[in-house]
């Protein structure tokens, strides 16, 4: 008997021929109007991005597998996984690359000021600034040393930088010169002219950069978040940001999103704000559909998936 995968997400015809090439059986769901039906009562596997408010895994007894098209898990029914031992897997490493590139951006456009450019030009205003910043010579830290620190701190040696991580153990990662461990994270932010977060969100994670970390950062410096909203303590963040004591910031990502008509960021010349945008290229879609195409063929092998998710660790 054929392995039934439900997916909520619109693969192309020739992808969805290639997995059905693989032996299994394959029915879509729109993940905007998913609901239960009896057609996928005896499904073994799902492919989603986030059907879990709509969909009740629970009316899934067969299910075994479940294969998330984001990288981030915060969305899924932990106890339900657990309790039915249910493998999980997402697609890390998917984003990594326009998300990097998002980060080297963001760094030289608020180096280079471009924003008072844009106005000048929307403007028709014809004034130099002579008082810019060069990248060379910084020190670049990241909050987090996975799949995205990697590809953005490889974009960045290029630019006679130095690069510091900051993980769980402080052990040494491929591009960083240096790694803390996370109970040294002050010390680590105090050394960094640019802090970059792209840490998974975890409980442990939840505010992690705080008052206290951003009172231990360089005055002056920069801040990136890519990762989670929840993960710095955005009060604290806009009285830094307007004391000074941070010059600047580019968010993709805020504690509560769509960001409210009345937060202050919006205001805020020093803010670099994009709509949880940086993932966003021309590839995702096919390393989406790749990752969900190679775990399908290792399951349907018995191999090891790639991407498998330990709930303990929250990543």
């Amino acid at each position: 008997m054929l392995l039934k995968v439900l997916t909520t997400f619109k693969f192309t015809e020739d992808e969805f021929k290639s997995i059905r090439d693989l032996g299994y059986e394959i029915v879509f769901k729109d993940e905007k109007t998913v609901t239960f039906t009896e057609d996928i009562k005896d499904i073994d596997i799902l492919i989603t991005f986030d059907c879990f408010s709509r969909l009740d895994i629970d009316m899934l007894p067969n299910l075994k597998w479940i294969q998330l098209l984001s990288a981030g898990i915060n969305q899924v029914p932990e106890d339900k996984i657990r309790n039915r031992n249910i493998l999980l897997t997402n697609s890390r490493g998917v984003y990594s690359i326009p998300i990097a590139e998002w980060i080297v951006l963001k760094t030289l456009e608020m180096y280079k000021n471009s924003k008072e450019f844009h106005e000048k030009q929307r403007n028709k205003i014809w004034k130099p600034n002579t008082h810019l910043l060069e990248l060379y010579g910084k020190t670049i830290g990241f909050i987090g040393t996975g799949s995205i620190a990697q590809e953005a701190a490889k974009r960045f040696e290029g630019f006679g930088v130095r690069i510091i991580g900051i993980n769980t153990t402080g052990k040494e990662v491929k591009h960083f010169h240096e790694c803390y461990s996370i109970d040294r994270i002050n010390e680590a932010v105090g050394k960094c002219d640019v802090v970059v977060i792209t840490v998974p969100y975890t409980d442990k994670t939840y505010h992690l950069v705080n008052k206290n970390v951003l009172d231990s950062m360089k005055d002056g410096a920069y801040i990136i978040n890519i990762a989670r909203g929840v993960i710095i303590d955005e009060p604290a963040l806009i009285e830094s940001l307007k004391s000074g004591k941070i010059k600047k910031a580019a968010l993709d990502v805020f504690e509560k999103e769509p960001l409210p008509e009345n937060s202050p960021l919006w205001e805020m010349d020093n803010v670099y704000i994009s709509p949880h945008n940086s993932w966003s290229s021309e590839m995702v879609f096919r390393r989406r559909y790749e990752i969900a195409y190679n775990n399908l063929k290792r399951y349907r092998d018995n191999e090891e998936l790639i991407n498998v998710i330990d709930l303990n660790k929250g990543y």
